[in-house]
């Protein structure tokens, strides 16, 4: 693409975009007197009017708890729920919905590993890798669970274009390895990291591989079958749906073999003073009532994101975002933070002179949102020896013209500090 590029250049659109916002009602509005243009897709995607009516029909028609009533409302909501369950199955491609549990969020679903797996299996001296490039909540769970059992943890370095240096990995891999676990793609960087490898390299040491999938299953395809993890982890609000609702696949073996993590109703089969047995799958990791309509909506959303095609929401976000890195380029003394040759859907950056707060807070008078700070990935930024990045982050609503929008106000605030 040359430089005298223009969103008007490019070939026909993947998508039909301008159909798809109509399904986002949110983004018809405008923010100080501007168009609304939502950038911020990292840390939360926007709802399509569909995963909302899933919402309200629940609340209006069938609210009611799960798996304890045999009342019309209750079996109604029970079968949405484990409907939800096996769309969850399908959408990663898990052998048994046996292997699909909900949690609040790809958070809870990285502690709920490390307590459970973590604390039965691990002991003094065993190793934990992770890499410089996690999600606090892929670095906390894991000090954590060093604290508690004397396991060490130890890092996998990434580079300056902000790519892991898999031949670092390959070092520290040992007999003592017991747990890597590494994001899918990097919710900082946009980095998409070569898992496939590092599940089949850490599987020759027998460790146990989690990935943190929160950013990769809105943008691109995942098969937990052909990676052959053992754990995958996502949260519902980055894909199109709720807040407070997200999944962990683990595999059967694994998760039969691990203490529930919670205890409390539906998580088992009998209580006595004495003894309780706990129920089977996935129920046992399933503790108290659950965020029921969270579940639905998360269903929704999937059906949502598969009408549309991940094949071609990939496709068409790589177009945006080369179009976007390409046009940010041209922005006298702003600089790129992540280059990886792989990468999907996130353009973090600083400008010099500019505070990145100051880029968000010029970018709102425009009626742009976009994320500014540490992105949850302190040691990222120490890395970069920035304090923070402004990030803009972009979903398959997003438009080329909404690319240019952005760049005229980059422009605008390197200006104002200038």
């Amino acid at each position: 693409m040359s430089e005298a590029s223009t969103a008007n250049d490019l070939k026909t659109p993947l998508l039909d975009v301008e159909r798809i916002r109509q399904d986002f009602p949110i983004l018809h509005q405008e923010v100080n007197g501007k168009p609304l243009i939502y950038l911020d897709n990292a840390a939360t995607s926007q709802k399509p009017i569909q995963v909302i009516e899933a919402l309200d029909k629940y609340y209006q028609q069938n609210n009611a708890n799960i798996h304890r009533g045999v009342h019309t409302l209750s079996e109604r909501a029970t079968a949405d729920y484990e409907q939800a369950r096996g769309k969850v199955r399908n959408f990663i491609n898990a052998s048994s919905e046996k292997e699909i549990i909900f949690v609040r969020g790809a958070t809870e679903g990285i502690n709920l590993i490390a307590q459970s797996y973590g604390r039965t299996n691990l002991k003094a001296g065993d190793e934990i890798i992770i890499s410089e490039m996690e999600h606090h909540s892929n670095i906390v769970p894991w000090q954590m669970l060093c604290e508690q059992t004397g396991a060490i943890l130890k890092i996998i370095p990434i580079n300056d274009d902000g790519e892991l240096m898999v031949e670092e990995f390959e070092k520290i891999l040992s007999p003592k390895t017991k747990i890597v676990s590494v994001v899918h793609i990097s919710n900082a960087l946009g980095t998409i990291n070569p898992v496939q490898h590092i599940i089949d390299r850490a599987h020759e040491h027998n460790a146990i591989v989690i990935i943190d999938g929160a950013q990769a299953t809105p943008h691109t395809a995942v098969d937990v079958q052909a990676l052959d993890c053992d754990f995958y982890v996502f949260s519902g609000h980055k894909l199109f749906g709720p807040t407070g609702i997200g999944a962990l696949y683990g595999k059967t073996a694994l998760l039969e073999a691990m203490p529930p993590w919670q205890g409390g109703g539906d998580m088992i089969k009998m209580v006595s003073f004495e003894k309780t047995m706990y129920a089977d799958l996935p129920y046992k990791f399933e503790a108290g009532t659950p965020h029921i309509a969270g579940v639905i909506g998360l269903g929704a959303a999937i059906d949502y994101v598969n009408s549309v095609g991940l094949d071609a929401i990939a496709a068409y976000e790589q177009e945006l975002l080369e179009y976007a890195t390409e046009k940010a380029l041209e922005v006298k003394g702003l600089r790129l933070i992540g280059t990886a040759e792989q990468k999907a859907s996130i353009l973090s950056f600083v400008i010099d002179s500019v505070h990145p707060h100051d880029i968000g807070t010029i970018l709102d008078h425009e009626g742009i949102a976009i994320r500014t700070g540490h992105h949850c990935a302190m040691p990222v930024m120490t890395h970069f020896n920035v304090p923070a990045t402004a990030r803009a982050s972009f979903a398959f609503y997003n438009t080329f013209t909404e690319v240019d929008v952005l760049i005229q106000a980059l422009e605008k605030a390197r200006k104002v500090f200038s």
